[in-house]
């Protein structure tokens, strides 16, 4: 275990945060409850954003951008939404600051230059794209109206943790409009399972798709369309939700379009979204104690070659032969790094980009150029191989995806054997104590009981998943009857 990283086992929450700064993929800030995004991290970022982009416009959606301000009396419309956000929001309420006349060089707010209205610095962007989307839409020509916005979003979080609850954070929102529910509540399930693709094919991370009961809904939604992930410590994490909305929004700001029937009606709505939330589950579900394991398909760098020399004579042999096979592995579409740096010997290196995640590292010395081999680690195995140097790009390339099909199995079997029944009070308490992870219970579908069981446990209904199976039974906590289980879980 690497000195600078604190033991899952000995603190969890500890070993995190060492994996995210030692990992070099975030920074505290100045600013209270945000964070800095290093290059690495924003790289990472960068990887996952441009393939769920990707995924985004390959059905059928555009991008646009929308106001960080949001009116207060547009954020009130629709007035579940502005409830459920209340407590988290930032507000604007001047617009100058003045030098203060008793402490020179300082600042203040200016009392003449307040806002006539207050501006609501956006949790969520619902409020300013449904007044805009007055104006976009007239007729049934006008739908649907399919639109993404990357962007940020502020929530005054008080209690603050790198990645997974920041009082910033980065995002992604779908917005749409459609002329039927039916249209919406597709479009809602569409977006989930883009979603599930994303992160089980990119991230390595199996999720479980389901709905959130109604205490768990976004606020001003009809339905919450949720995938779940499993972390290492046995909580649950939401990797990212879409919104049914119904026509709550399109009633508050009056967005009405004129039907082929020539009749006005209210548009139905849908929106989802993920955030860089997801880093911090990447860091959970895959990482150890020497540092990340980040899955090739988004690592910011895939492969680094370390050369091992002694003199300049032997370095620029390595060269040479490291040259060609860079030029190889550029061509593969091999993101690659050729680290000759001689400031920090190898041994260095190789910690450093264990730290990283980096998902392979070749080595190469004089001996091995003699012998036309070079040695390969894998870092989520930690396996070394000697190997030659013939064919070795298209080695590289399966090797990758061997790495990356194995960090999903690993991560499946894990979340498998973490999903448990429960039939009575006294086995769920003991299996939240002893075990974690997912907890197949049945409950009799009061929001009551729901808070009951979370006040007692801190254990929330995490979905009830698709497809579910039906099943008569009794809730865990009252005994009244159940049709079916649901997945309870402590989460993050």
């Amino acid at each position: 275990m690497s000195k600078e990283i604190t033991s899952r086992e000995q603190d969890y929450s500890q070993w995190y945060n060492d994996l995210v700064i030692k990992g070099d993929l975030a920074d505290y800030s100045a600013v209270r409850g945000c964070m800095v995004i290093k290059p690495y991290g924003f790289a990472l970022w960068e990887n996952m954003r441009d393939q769920l982009d990707s995924m985004f416009k390959d059905t059928g959606h555009v991008n646009a951008y929308f106001p960080l301000f949001v009116p207060k009396s547009l954020f009130e419309a629709e007035e579940k939404n502005a409830e459920g956000f209340a407590k988290e929001c930032a507000i604007v309420t001047h617009y100058r600051l003045k030098g203060d006349p008793e402490k020179k060089g300082k600042l203040i707010v200016d009392p003449e230059a307040k806002l006539e209205e207050e501006l609501v610095v956006r949790p969520t962007s619902e409020a300013i794209i449904w007044n805009t989307y007055k104006t976009w839409i007239q007729s049934y020509r006008d739908l649907p109206v399919l639109v993404n916005q990357w962007a940020n979003v502020v929530r005054w979080e008080m209690r603050t943790r790198l990645f997974l609850r920041t009082a910033e954070f980065l995002w992604q929102e779908g917005h749409t409009a459609h002329a039927t529910s039916q249209e919406a509540i597709e479009e809602a399930e569409k977006m989930l399972n883009v979603y599930a693709e994303f992160v089980e094919n990119w991230m390595a991370l199996p999720v479980i798709k389901g709905v959130k009961t109604p205490n768990e809904r976004f606020a001003g939604a009809l339905d919450t369309y949720c995938i779940e992930a499993l972390m290492q410590d046995g909580k649950a994490l939401q990797a990212g939700t879409s919104h049914f909305l119904g026509q709550n929004f399109a009633k508050a700001f009056d967005v009405q379009f004129l039907t082929k029937e020539n009749k006005q009606e209210y548009v139905w709505a849908t929106s989802w979204g993920v955030s860089t939330r997801l880093i911090g589950a990447l860091v959970m579900a895959h990482s150890d104690d020497e540092g990340l394991i980040l899955p090739p398909r988004i690592a910011p760098l895939q492969v680094v070659v370390v050369p091992i020399y002694k003199g300049e004579e032997q370095k620029a042999l390595i060269d040479e032969k490291v040259k060609a096979l860079f030029r190889e592995l550029k061509l593969s579409g091999i993101r690659v790094k050729y680290d000759d740096s001689d400031n920090v010997r190898p041994g260095w290196k190789f910690a450093e980009y264990e730290k990283k995640g980096v998902p392979v590292r070749i080595a190469i010395g004089a001996r091995d150029i003699e012998n036309n081999t070079v040695e390969i680690a894998r870092r989520d195995t930690r396996e070394k191989t000697s190997v030659s140097m013939d064919g070795l790009p298209v080695r590289i390339v399966n090797l990758l995806e061997e790495i990356q099909q194995d960090m999903f199995e690993r991560a499946k079997q894990f979340r498998d054997e973490y999903i448990t029944p429960a039939d009575n009070w006294d086995e769920f308490v003991e299996l939240l104590g002893k075990k974690g992870g997912f907890i197949a219970a049945h409950w009799d579908g009061t929001g009551e009981t729901e808070d009951k069981i979370k006040e007692l446990t801190k254990a929330t209904i995490r979905c009830i998943p698709l497809n579910n199976e039906k099943e008569e039974g009794v809730c865990i906590l009252t005994g009244k009857p159940s049709m079916q289980r649901v997945l309870f879980a402590q989460a993050y």
